[in-house]
């Protein structure tokens, strides 16, 4: 039985594909054991279709998702957050807001899939790599000993599922 619920964000600078993704697969692959937020440092206001339309294809309910400020993370009354991913190179380079609580962060960069250009097939297929990335990742991360195992080693373990 799962003593506490871990808080997790994911960021990315819009906030509309890549950490979309993320919070998605966490918070099915996670469950009752972590809850799973994303937001940007400029939300591009909605996600990406193509991001909704592979989730919806892998049957997540799409209707919770949107496209947020990071700033909602850190005002008073927010989660408190135990972990904190970046997900696209411009956030990982961004000074973040101060996170009550010192959350353990990593970085989990993924190629921008909204960024491809050409066919629809094509885009599709940027999309379902970036998702299988971050599904091998966040398998990775739900599988991790978090209870048992000492700050330091959970960081570097935390730094080696990126590396994947």
């Amino acid at each position: 039985m799962v003593e506490k619920a871990y808080n997790v964000l994911f960021l990315c600078t819009g906030n509309s594909a890549r950490s979309i993704l993320a919070e998605a697969i966490l918070n099915r692959l996670g469950k009752q054991q972590f809850n799973s937020y994303s937001a940007g440092s400029q939300p591009k206001g909605e996600p990406h279709p193509q991001a909704l339309k592979l989730l919806e294809s892998l049957k997540y309910d799409i209707g919770q998702f949107r496209s947020k400020s990071w700033d909602e993370f850190a005002k008073p009354g927010a989660p408190t957050l135990d972990f904190v991913f970046t997900v696209c190179d411009n956030a990982a380079s961004e000074v973040c807001p101060v996170w009550p609580g010192q959350p353990m962060n990593a970085h989990w960069g993924v190629p921008d899939p909204a960024a491809v250009e050409g066919s629809d097939a094509e885009i599709a297929a940027a999309f379902a790599e970036s998702y299988r990335l971050m599904n091998n990742r966040i398998t990775a991360f739900v599988n991790l000993p978090i209870q048992s195992i000492d700050r330091l080693s959970l960081t570097r373990r935390l730094d080696d599922i990126g590396k994947q």
